[in-house]
Formats: C-alpha cells, sequence, structure tokens
C-alpha cells in the first residue's frame, strides 16, 4: 500500500524551521510507540451472525464470488469445519470446509474457500486456518482431504504444497472465467500408520544429528 503524498506548500507560505544556537546540541527525536501485535484469535463458526463479514471477506478476495445458498449449503452442514481468524473483533480470515462419503468409498473432506484480508497476509493465518481444518477433519476420519486451485496461481499452489498436497488431476475449463484448475489431494494414512511415520521421521531427524 502507498503511502500518500505530504501536502504542498504553497511559495507564499515557505517552510518554517527552527534555528538553534551554535552551541545547543541538536535534540534527540524520542522513538514513536509502537502498539504490541495482538494475538491473532480463531473461534469455530457458530452463528449466523457470523455470516455477513465472512462473505464479505470472502467476496472481496475471489475471482468467483458465491451465492448466499453456497454459504449456508457448507454453514449449516457442517459448521464445524468452518473457522474463523478474528484481530479483536474483526474477522481477518476464514476457511470453510465440508466432508462426505465419497462414490468411492472414502471419507473425503474438502477445503471449499480459504480468504484472508491482504493486510494481514504472511502472518501464518492462512496456515493455521488450514491445519485446525485438517485437523478436525482427520479427527472425524477422513481419509483424503482435496481442494481445486487454478493453474496459474503459484502462490497457492506453494502454499497447499508445503502442507503435503499434491496435484491429482487437471480439470479443464473448470472456472466459469474458463481458467483449467488443478484438484489437489492430501492422502491422510491410518492413525496408527501416521504415528508410526511420524516416530521414524524422528528417528531419521535424531540419527542424523548424530554425525553432524
Amino acid at each position: 500500500m502507498s503511502l500518500p503524498d505530504p501536502p504542498r506548500l504553497s511559495p507564499s507560505h515557505p517552510p518554517t524551521s527552527t534555528v538553534l544556537p551554535a552551541s545547543s546540541p541538536s535534540p534527540t527525536p524520542a522513538p514513536s510507540p509502537t502498539a504490541p501485535q495482538q494475538p491473532i484469535r480463531y473461534e469455530t463458526y457458530t452463528s449466523e451472525r457470523q455470516l455477513p463479514a465472512l462473505m464479505a471477506l470472502i467476496d472481496s478476495e475471489l475471482s468467483e464470488p458465491y451465492i448466499n445458498m453456497t454459504y449456508r449449503y457448507f454453514l449449516r452442514s457442517w459448521p464445524h469445519l468452518a473457522f474463523l481468524a478474528y484481530d479483536g473483533d474483526t474477522e481477518v480470515g476464514v476457511v470453510v470446509c465440508k466432508q462426505d462419503r465419497h462414490k468411492r468409498g472414502l471419507e473425503r473432506g474438502y477445503i471449499a474457500m480459504l480468504s484472508v484480508r491482504r493486510e494481514y497476509r504472511k502472518r501464518g493465518i492462512a496456515t493455521e486456518l488450514v491445519k485446525r481444518a485438517i485437523t478436525e477433519m482427520k479427527l472425524r476420519g477422513a481419509q483424503e482431504i482435496i481442494l481445486e486451485t487454478e493453474t496459474d496461481n503459484a502462490t497457492s499452489l506453494s502454499f497447499y504444497a508445503r502442507l503435503g498436497f499434491i496435484r491429482e488431476k487437471r480439470l479443464y475449463r473448470f472456472y466459469m472465467n474458463g481458467k483449467d484448475a488443478f484438484r489437489l489431494c492430501l492422502a491422510v494414512p491410518p492413525p496408527g500408520e501416521e504415528e508410526e511415520e511420524a516416530g521414524e521421521e524422528r528417528g531419521r531427524k535424531e540419527g542424523g544429528a548424530m554425525y553432524t
């Protein structure tokens, strides 16, 4: 965001200056106090009172805004899979998901919407929102979690890759604007296997540390 231009002074009002005596030391400007950044608060969606701000946040960021019924479809059926981030009383981030049985028989989670206000990005808010959603879907038996994103959205593709999602397939002309999408998938191993893999990873790290 660019800063506003400084006010222009007319020729008849030249800038004033204070001339200090030569023997007087130049005063050191006092540092301007900066308010400490308050922590972001995360909550599960609980009421339609949250809906107008949630919709405004998502519609302002997405290329294809949703209609009211789309929001209500997700939030009435899976309110426990919608998480909001607050700075004070202001909604600054949201993720909306669903989970159901896929035709292949798998319990599938789906990340439908994710949005964070531009001025709050690069603070880990999107990562925290998605991680909370993934954790909740895993607790409810999800065996895989999917989503779609535009093929030219490098930021989104990189973000989900860091969370373990891989490209499953390309969906041609998926969006109303004619753009293609990648379907991304996160495979969720059974609880026992996940703990075993985490233990093996810790062992590899500890083993490697012994020889460094």
